[in-house]
């Protein structure tokens, strides 16, 4: 599973309470199965996200304004970013507002795990610990952070591409081998190409008959059948 959930402020009781354990724990299953590898996520979570009626109710995250939550479900809302960890805190302010607002009861955060090898700052799941523990108690409602490793972009379609070095081999059909069909190796096809049928020396027919041949190569004497008298 290439993807770790984080409860912080008591987010596991208020899921568990609503029933939203199940639903919560397929969502995330079902957007890293749809993501991974690819490179276009933001339609694709968008796809996810609506085929799991996450994006019903209203998303605006102030009224009258264009700032718009992920997805919502049971008032649960769902934010992040799978491109840059840094949107972590976004996200988490995006949260705060609404359960401050009475419109949410807890929240979501979907951030990539990937950062650079060079950091000096830990794991990515020690840094979401240590910024949780920085931020209080401005950022105090019950969330989840779902750490999300995807891969890299354009991963999975690097996987399916034919490798361009690889010499095709009769081991590589099985399904040939029991067939007993077998390509024939270049030696073979060249002297196939070699045989020639018995060519004639280019008469027709009827010269053919005249000089008492036959249209091969053999020659032999032919007796024609002396056409029968009218009675």
């Amino acid at each position: 599973m290439s993807y770790k959930m984080m409860h912080f402020n008591n987010a596991g009781q208020v899921i568990k309470k609503k029933k939203m354990t199940k639903e919560i724990g397929h969502l995330m299953e079902y957007l890293h199965d749809a993501l991974y590898g690819t490179m276009h996520k933001g339609e694709i979570m968008r796809q996810v996200l609506t085929e799991m009626d996450w994006r019903n109710d209203n998303l605006n995250v102030l009224d009258g304004r264009r700032y718009c939550y992920k997805g919502l479900r049971n008032r649960i809302a769902l934010d992040g970013s799978f491109s840059s960890y840094e949107y972590i805190q976004d996200a988490l302010l995006r949260l705060q507002i609404g359960f401050d607002k009475k419109k949410i009861d807890a929240g979501i955060v979907f951030i990539t795990s990937q950062r650079s090898e060079k950091s000096k700052l830990g794991t990515t799941e020690e840094l979401a610990i240590k910024e949780m523990e920085m931020l209080q108690p401005t950022i105090h409602l019950p969330v989840l952070i779902v750490l999300f490793d995807l891969g890299r972009p354009g991963e999975l379609y690097a996987e399916n591409l034919p490798d361009k070095n690889h010499e095709e081999n009769f081991e590589d059909y099985p399904e040939r081998q029991e067939c007993g069909d077998d390509l024939g190796t270049q030696e073979e096809t060249a002297e196939l190409q070699e045989v020639n049928l018995p060519q004639g020396d280019g008469d027709s027919p009827e010269s053919l008959k005249k000089k008492g041949k036959s249209k091969s190569n053999f020659e032999h004497p032919v007796h024609l059948e002396p056409e029968m008298q009218a009675a």
